[in-house]
């Protein structure tokens, strides 16, 4: 627990990790709340599951391209108008009723203006610490954001099913606008900036570390969002447990992520992590209809969603110049963004057809291929016990004076 202590004692650290949480924390909500809402106006978890996935396609398209504009334009500008258009589109789908293609297209809009605050801090990340901290700082971040994931269910379902639909995507909006301010204001955006990338858009999927924690994270993230959606269909019209139970969920991921986050690196961490998320959901898919067996098989699972996640930060930030960084990081979010899509969409199909059980089946098999993938392309997974943990260097061409 030094490390932590080290980073807590760290200028900055604390700060910027309170405020892209802040910013962060419409993340926690906004599945939910656009699940209730657009069945509660349409009656059907299809419906809503396509709205869901309009939303994810939107981010996963902007991913890359933000991330990427950030090192041509600067962070705060990006950051500032995503902000402002995609809480006006989380605005009007709360306020307006509209047919399902059209919620759809707006949903796409608002996910294409997601703020890219994800790739922005994690490129800012190894300019605030030295190289011994680095890795568990990203531990720390995947384990912080599991608040998100802790509280946004409680509250966002407490406010849908008890105040208002309306008024729970109103809230998001809301703090949306005052997570991103803050976060944009922050010094520390200021003193770092991401130098343009000279390669081609695209060119980082190339090393296959990247690309096998896109894989992973693109699995990972549509495990969960189909157990989300099965959660909230298993206890629909029954008050808020189902976000209490998605809450000890994240917390079980929470003290994953700081009893793991320390570990050193090898070549099967990813695996190993992901075979623990998918036993969990394996087991809890059994007795789904069962609350304590419910939550008790995702608390397994919950123990290595953080660690997993802090594993492809990790792999992803040695493998790349920091100046690709934050596309990286971009294709990264984009391959969870996919996976929050079709795990969504393809639960809320099964959950008109089988019930809640049909979600679980789904994550499951998220799940399986998830923790098969790293284990069979672990020659792609960097070993990173006894290195050095930061980017590569940009090294650029010196001009000699002749002799």
């Amino acid at each position: 627990m030094s490390a932590y202590t080290d980073l807590m004692r760290t200028p900055g650290v604390a700060r910027i990790i309170a405020a892209q949480l802040l910013a962060r924390f419409p993340n926690g909500m906004l599945s939910l709340a656009l699940l209730t809402h657009i069945e509660r106006v349409h009656h059907t978890y299809g419906a809503a599951g396509l709205v869901l996935a309009g939303a994810s396609i939107g981010q996963a398209i902007a991913g890359p391209l933000t991330s990427r504009l950030m090192g041509r334009v600067g962070m705060r500008i990006v950051l500032a108008i995503t902000t402002l258009v995609c809480s006006a589109g989380i605005v009007l789908v709360a306020l307006v009723v509209m047919p399902i293609p059209v919620t759809i297209a707006v949903a796409a809009v608002a996910g294409l203006a997601t703020p890219p605050v994800v790739p922005a801090v994690r490129t800012i990340y190894p300019k605030l610490v030295n190289s011994r901290l680095l890795a568990p700082l990203y531990s720390l971040d995947a384990s912080a954001q599991e608040l998100i994931w802790i509280a946004g269910p409680v509250v966002i379902t407490f406010v849908a099913t008890q105040i208002s639909t309306t008024i729970g995507l109103l809230f998001c909006a809301a703090i949306m606008l005052g997570g991103g301010a803050w976060f944009i204001l922050l010094p520390e955006l200021g003193r770092v900036r991401i130098p343009p990338s000279k390669r081609r858009i695209g060119a980082t999927l190339k090393r296959p570390t990247v690309l096998l924690a896109t894989m992973v994270g693109f699995l990972l993230v549509g495990a969960c969002a189909a157990i989300e959606a099965g959660t909230v269909a298993n206890f629909a019209g029954h008050g808020p447990e189902a976000g209490i139970v998605l809450g000890i969920w994240s917390l079980a991921s929470l003290v994953g992520g700081f009893a793991f986050g320390s570990r050193p690196i090898g070549p099967w961490a990813l695996g190993t992590r992901m075979l623990v998320v998918f036993a969990g959901i394996a087991l809890a898919s059994i007795w789904v209809s069962n609350v304590w067996w419910l939550t008790a098989m995702l608390v397994v699972s919950g123990l290595g969603i953080a660690p997993a996640l802090a594993v492809t930060s990790t792999i992803v930030s040695t493998s790349v110049k920091f100046s690709d960084t934050a596309e990286a990081f971009g294709w990264v979010g984009t391959g969870q963004l996919i996976g929050a899509a079709l795990g969504s969409a393809i639960a809320g199909f099964l959950i008109d057809q089988h019930g809640p059980t049909g979600a679980f089946w789904v994550a499951g098999a998220f799940a399986l291929v998830g923790a098969l993938v790293p284990l069979l392309g672990r020659r792609w997974h960097p070993d990173l016990r006894g290195r050095e943990i930061s980017p590569m260097p940009d090294t650029e061409p010196v001009p000699t004076q002749p002799s």
